[in-house]
This record gives C-alpha cells, sequence and structure tokens, in this order.
C-alpha cells in the first residue's frame, strides 16, 4: 500500500518530463495515486500524451485555464469518469517573453492581465471547480510558486507579482475550504531547469548564485520537489494549510 494509495488527483501543467508537476504526479503514482492530467491547445495534446503513457495511461483532458466554461466542462469529466477528487496540483503560469527583460515597470497592462489570470487566477477557478469533488475526503490542493514572489528577483519581473498573488490567493482558499476539511498550500521550488525556466533571462547565473549561497550548497533537483509536493498533497501533511514550503536548499533563509 502506497502512501496515497486509491486517491485521485488532477494535475495541471504537465508540458514534459522536467516539469515540477510530471515530477509530483511521478510520484503520486509510485505512492499509488490515481491520475487525470490536462493539456492547453493541440500543439501540447500529443507531449501530455505521451507523457501520461508513462505515468500508468492517466486520463488526459483538455483544459484552457483562461476560460471558465471549459473549466467547468473539465470537471464535468471528471466527476463523470473518476467520481471524485482527494488532490488538486495547479502548476501553471505564464508570461510575455517582452515582460521578463529589463525594468519590471515597462511590463504592458495587456502583458501584466494576462499573467495574473493564467498564473494567479486560475488556481482560484480550479479551486472552485474541484472542491465539490473533494466533499468528505479532507482533500489537499497546491500550486507552485517561486521566492520571487518575496524578494525582488533580476528578471523575474511580473512573474514575481504573479506569484506573490498566487501566494495571497493560496492563503484565503485555505481559509475559504479548512471547515470542509480541504488543505490549500503552495510549493516555493528553487530555481531547476525546467522549460518555464526557458523564458527567463540569465537563467543560469540564477542557478550558479543559487548554489553558492545555499546551506546545502546545491541546487535542487525534481525528485525533491517530487517527494515534496507529494506531502503535501497527502495525509503526511494533514495538519498543514495555508502555508508556503520552500524546496530550495535553504537558499531562502540567507540574508547575505
Amino acid at each position: 500500500m502506497g502512501i496515497v494509495s486509491g486517491k485521485k488527483a488532477l494535475v495541471l501543467g504537465m508540458a514534459n518530463e522536467r516539469s515540477l508537476a510530471y515530477a509530483i504526479g511521478a510520484q503520486l503514482v509510485a505512492e499509488g495515486a490515481q491520475l487525470a492530467v490536462t493539456y492547453q491547445g493541440e500543439a501540447l495534446e500529443e507531449r501530455v500524451r505521451k507523457l501520461a503513457e508513462t505515468l500508468e495511461g492517466p486520463l488526459v483532458l483538455p483544459c484552457d485555464v483562461t476560460d471558465d466554461a471549459d473549466i467547468d466542462r473539465l470537471f464535468e469529466v471528471v466527476r463523470r469518469e473518476i467520481g471524485s477528487l482527494d488532490m488538486l496540483l495547479h502548476a501553471v503560469a505564464y508570461a510575455e517573453k517582452e515582460d521578463l527583460v529589463g525594468p519590471y515597470h515597462t511590463v504592458s497592462r495587456a502583458g501584466f492581465m494576462k499573467a495574473m489570470d493564467i498564473g494567479a487566477y486560475s488556481f482560484t477557478a480550479l479551486a472552485r471547480g474541484a472542491a465539490p469533488l473533494m466533499a468528505g475526503r479532507n482533500g489537499a490542493m497546491l500550486t507552485l510558486t517561486y521566492f520571487g514572489a518575496e524578494k525582488v528577483i533580476p528578471h523575474y519581473n511580473i512573474m514575481g507579482v504573479t506569484k506573490a498573488a498566487l501566494e495571497a490567493s493560496m492563503r484565503y482558499l485555505a481559509n475559504d475550504f479548512g471547515p470542509q476539511g480541504i488543505r490549500v498550500n503552495a510549493l516555493s521550488a528553487g530555481p531547476i531547469k525546467t522549460l518555464s525556466a526557458k523564458g527567463v533571462s540569465d537563467f543560469n547565473a540564477m542557478l550558479t548564485h543559487s548554489r553558492e549561497k545555499a546551506p546545502m550548497q546545491r541546487n535542487i533537483t525534481s525528485e525533491d520537489v517530487g517527494r515534496a509536493g507529494l506531502y503535501l498533497l497527502s495525509d503526511l501533511s494533514s495538519g498543514v494549510t495555508g502555508e508556503v514550503h520552500h524546496v530550495d536548499c535553504g537558499y531562502n533563509v540567507i540574508g547575505m
């Protein structure tokens, strides 16, 4: 029997084998969970379906997180196909490339709103849809964030502001759903080479700086994130909600 044996999870944001969503999803499957995963747009469908084959063939569903009707359809299918949910993993974010270079104040209004809609509001919309499927099941919701929400990180720009809004949303959602026994947390991973990281200028410099300054003097691995995600989504963290859990080899505790 695995840690999450018999539990059902919905995972959004799995793009390739380096995705943190994939790392967490793999840990959930290894510990007995049944997954449903999503993709956004035909361009990603084949890629996500191939990834799903490595995770014991979970249900693969389309979802555009900027479309409320699409989110409603997603949960209708989840209800029909697997009946209920125990876990929700939100690993979705987006920013225009031009909004990740230069000073933050140059971000466009359209770029700001798009980043906020996809990276922050989508978690609220998905949590609202998932909560009824978690009724009586002591469910858990988890989103992915980054230290750029707390401190200024060069070139992270609008993503830092978006992650700050996401973390605040997480706390309010934890308060909303706590009486229903549903926990809501955020995992703040250190820099790691993912598809989304490629959009951040000088990302390699971030990796070097983090490795040199972190107490553990190394960068995190996808396995580090996967295991932490398993903890936060499982009953191992049954008394934890409203928290930002750092997985960064201790980098966040260093002042200088």
